[in-house]
Order: C-alpha cells, then sequence, then structure tokens
C-alpha cells in the first residue's frame, strides 16, 4: 500500500461565527493550562494552526474527498481539530494520552455543544509494525495507556480522515502508521508548521 497525494486549492472563506468563538476561546484555555504546567510542561503538545485545518476539513467536506464521515485525530491535545470536524458534521473522535488535554478537550467541546468523543488513550495499534513499535519513545507514540480502539469498540481502518501533527523529522513515522492501519481509500490530513496542511489518500 501508498500514500497518493490529494491537492487542496480552495482559497480559506471567513470563518463562521461559531467556530471563530470555539478558537478563541480555546486559545485562552491552552495558554491558562500552558502556564499552569508551566513547571512541568506537557511533552510534544504545540498546537496546530486550527483555522487552516477548519479550512482544509471543510473543502474535504465540501469535495466529497472523503469514502465516509468519520474522523479521528491522533494525538487530539486540546481537541480543537476533532471539535471542528464534528462541526462540519463528521462523526469524531480525538485520542489523547495526556490527561490534563482530554480534560480541556471534553470541557471545550461541553460548553460549545460540539458532539465530538475524547478517548484516553494511545491510538498505536497494539499490532502495529515492529519498526514504529521502536519509535514508542516519542511521547506522542506512547502506548501506555488505554487502547483506545477497544474503548471505541472500532479497528484503525474504521475511520475515513485522520488527521495529525507530527514533530518535525518524525513525519515519516505517521505515514508508515497510517499505511499499515488505514483502510485503502481513507484519508491522511497533517499538519507541518511552516509548510502547513498535507493531503493523502492510502491506494493499493
Amino acid at each position: 500500500m501508498r500514500l497518493k497525494a490529494v491537492e487542496l486549492n480552495a482559497p480559506p472563506r471567513a470563518l463562521p461565527p461559531r467556530v471563530n468563538e470555539l478558537l478563541n476561546d480555546a486559545d485562552q484555555r491552552i495558554e491558562r493550562l500552558q502556564h499552569e504546567r508551566r513547571d512541568r510542561p506537557i511533552a510534544a503538545f504545540v498546537p496546530s494552526d486550527f483555522a487552516t485545518a477548519y479550512h482544509a476539513l471543510d473543502e474535504i467536506d465540501e469535495l466529497g474527498l472523503a469514502p465516509g464521515r468519520r474522523f479521528v485525530e491522533w494525538g487530539s491535545g486540546a481537541g480543537v481539530v476533532a471539535c471542528l470536524a464534528a462541526m462540519l458534521a463528521w462523526d469524531a473522535v480525538g485520542i489523547e494520552i495526556e490527561d490534563d488535554l482530554v480534560d480541556l478537550a471534553e470541557g471545550l467541546a461541553e460548553d460549545h455543544d460540539v458532539a465530538v468523543e475524547f478517548v484516553r488513550g494511545s491510538f498505536v495499534p497494539e499490532d502495529c509494525h515492529a519498526d514504529l513499535a521502536e519509535q514508542r519513545d516519542i511521547n506522542w507514540l506512547r502506548t501506555d495507556g488505554a487502547d483506545a480502539y477497544e474503548w471505541l469498540g472500532l479497528d484503525p481502518d474504521d475511520f475515513d480522515l485522520v488527521f495529525a501533527y507530527p514533530w518535525p523529522g518524525e513525519e515519516q513515522i505517521v505515514f508508515d502508521l497510517f499505511a499499515e492501519s488505514g483502510a485503502v481509500g481513507s484519508l491522511l490530513l497533517t499538519y507541518h508548521g511552516q509548510e502547513g496542511l498535507r493531503l493523502q489518500r492510502k491506494v493499493p
């Protein structure tokens, strides 16, 4: 199996008021949590560009690029992208291993009346390839939490669109994990800092 690039070309549109409200609130909550955790910062937690992610999700939705409506955010952090997907009527799930981030995400979704589920655990399947298993010392690839898929009653290949924000230099790990565990035809949307977003489809 391999991944094939999918182009996203639509110019960004004005964000809906409800989305703006959620993003502004999320920024404040993230800043507050980072201040509270300044003496023990959460490893590998850097928020992505949420507005850009929303525009990409909106375009994927409008063009009908995904084979279905089931969305998962790997390492969902503050849960913002999963919330945005849910606001676009995706059946959205966020998987996160850090308890404080899951608490933040659940509070954000509840206060903005967003129907999204967050799972405390690992998004790395227990039976992943050995080459990936060697990378599990990376915080966002930790597997010492609950098996998120067992909790959800779903498998990694049950999702139609996966979002992830890999650290620089670790992108290939995410690509390999998706190529191994994702469904044929499903999409992987990744954020790469100043390089922006990248959309790929798993193909035979």
